[in-house]
């Protein structure tokens, strides 16, 4: 686990000193302190030596991320435990991990510690894992956990918490009126995320908050100050690092004397499990919620020959086509490589191409990429179906 710290440190210090010489190279001036608003377009900058620095700017932008949320779960906070935070600065491997969550923090550091000897406990309050996903995918997720020997209990909720983590923790909960006691060595905080958003005098300057804490933006990302924007998960956008660099590009036209909006985005996103979890699009739980009619098309990944010069076939590809015709409606991929394979889907829909010109491609064999041939065959075309009821009418 040293070796996975290090190494996890190198990247994110490569990172950073790369980000502030694109700084250094621009000319722009980095202040690292605490800020706040004291006035409408003014900031005040804190600095640990106990100075401070008066800012004042046509334009101020506000990007204060989130932090993991920990619930008033009685014992929870006295418990001191992990969040993803300080579970990438370990430099030992827990002996037992309990997982308070099941969506992609959750997933996404149960499997690694599964992987690198720890026992993995997830516990989740809804009935099923990544449970926004379509019933499928929840399904394939699940299994693909069990399959590592990761315990999990659904549909509890955890009614309090013993000890402390990194020695010896017991979680209490309560499922179909009985109560259980589950015991490990550390806890993870895995239950979402809370904005940044007290502290910053945002009342002085004018900008407001939804009733979920988040600040209040438009479609532009303007907040209800003047001269004030947000991006970010702190703006309530969709908790993706790809999304806030999209909305940096919003604000960027939009103060630069361009128009452009985040309604009607795409918002692609990547499970990084193994194999990984990929999704674009409307989703059958969406479209049906919508009233909207599709064609469903999915085949298992083990159809897709790249897939098994890998040997690893676990998954599937699906997508949904408009039932009048050929547009691409969304596409869910749980697979080897299915944020690649997700990306020409994307790339499909931004052109407006229609299924069809996946279906006929000639695809380089054997890639992964080349599976969207069989899955856009696995389905007659509206075109075909058509053609068949005139012959049978005649």
């Amino acid at each position: 686990m040293v070796g996975v710290r290090e190494r996890k440190r190198k990247m994110v210090s490569g990172l950073n000193a790369m980000y502030l010489e694109e700084y250094k190279n621009t000319g722009a001036e980095f202040i690292l302190g605490a800020g706040r608003f004291i006035a409408p377009r003014t900031v005040e900058v804190h600095f640990p030596d106990g100075t401070t620095r008066r800012l004042h700017g046509t334009n101020v932008i506000v990007s204060t991320g989130t932090r993991p949320t920990l619930e008033a779960i009685p014992g929870l906070a006295e418990a001191q435990p992990l969040t993803h935070l300080e579970a990438l600065e370990l430099d030992c491997i827990p002996e037992h991990l309990l997982v308070l969550g099941g969506g992609y923090v959750g997933m996404e550091l149960s499997q690694p510690m599964r992987r690198f000897g720890s026992k993995v406990t997830v516990i989740d309050r809804n009935q099923r894992l990544m449970h926004k996903e379509d019933q499928d995918i929840c399904e394939a997720v699940r299994n693909l956990l069990e399959s590592e020997d990761i315990d999990i209990h659904l549909n509890v909720q955890v009614k309090r918490v013993s000890g402390k983590s990194g020695q010896r923790v017991s979680i209490t909960i309560a499922q179909n009126g009985a109560e259980t006691v589950i015991q490990g060595s550390h806890v993870l905080v895995a239950l979402g995320c809370t904005p940044n958003t007290e502290g910053l005098g945002l009342e002085l300057a004018g900008v407001e908050l939804t009733d979920r804490g988040y600040i209040r933006v438009n479609e532009r990302l303007q907040t209800t100050a003047p001269g004030v924007w947000a991006i970010g998960e702190a703006a309530g956008s969709p908790q993706f690092t790809h999304i806030s660099v999209n909305d940096f590009r919003v604000v960027h036209a939009n103060m630069t004397g361009g128009n452009r909006v985040t309604t009607g985005r795409q918002v692609p996103y990547c499970l990084f499990t193994d194999p990984e979890l990929a999704h674009i699009g409307l989703s059958e739980t969406e479209a049906k919620a919508q009233g909207i009619s599709y064609r469903l098309f999915k085949v298992p990944m083990e159809t897709n020959l790249r897939a098994r010069t890998l040997s690893e076939t676990r998954g599937f590809l699906k997508a949904l086509v408009e039932a009048r015709s050929d547009r691409i409606l969304g596409f869910t991929a749980v697979g080897v490589g299915a944020g690649e394979i997700m990306a020409a889907i994307q790339v499909a829909m931004i052109g407006k191409l229609p299924y069809t010109a996946l279906r006929d491609a000639v695809l380089t064999h054997p890639t992964l990429v080349e599976g969207l041939i069989q899955l856009f065959s696995s389905v007659p075309s509206a075109r075909d179906v058509s053609d068949e009821t005139s012959k049978s009418a005649a």
